[in-house]
């Protein structure tokens, strides 16, 4: 199973104060708007997205296709069929990819300790 780059979506109070500490920290502007209230931001092959306003938790972030600089990948797993695989596992969903589409589609599954999973792919 190959679930992509792999990123941490922030819940941010105030994207302009998150947005400054974390160019302090080495990080740089990779994607994003920050009059939408989201950026995704990059130091090395680090990838952390800050959003405003929404979503309420933290969210890791799994994008099938995409290597860490969303550079399309030559072989991945399609998030359907990674989806499938959970699921014959007796993983429970959040919210599921429509089985009968092809292309961009997500999922979100929680971890035992209530951390949100989103596999979000692009391609």
């Amino acid at each position: 199973m190959k679930l992509g780059a792999f990123s941490v979506s922030l819940n941010v109070k105030d994207i302009h104060a998150s947005k400054s500490f974390y160019e302090n920290l080495g990080f740089a502007v990779f994607g994003g708007e920050i009059t939408q209230n989201w950026l995704i931001m990059k130091n090395e092959s680090k990838v952390i997205g800050l959003f405003q306003g929404m979503f309420e938790n933290n969210i890791m972030t799994f994008n099938p296709g995409w290597d860490q600089n969303a550079a399309l990948l030559d072989e991945y797993t399609d998030v359907r069929e990674i989806q499938q695989a959970l699921k014959a596992k007796g993983v429970k969903f959040e919210s599921e990819a429509d089985e009968s589409t092809s292309g961009p589609a997500s999922f979100i599954v929680v971890d035992p300790d209530g951390n949100p999973i989103l596999v979000d792919q692009h391609v």
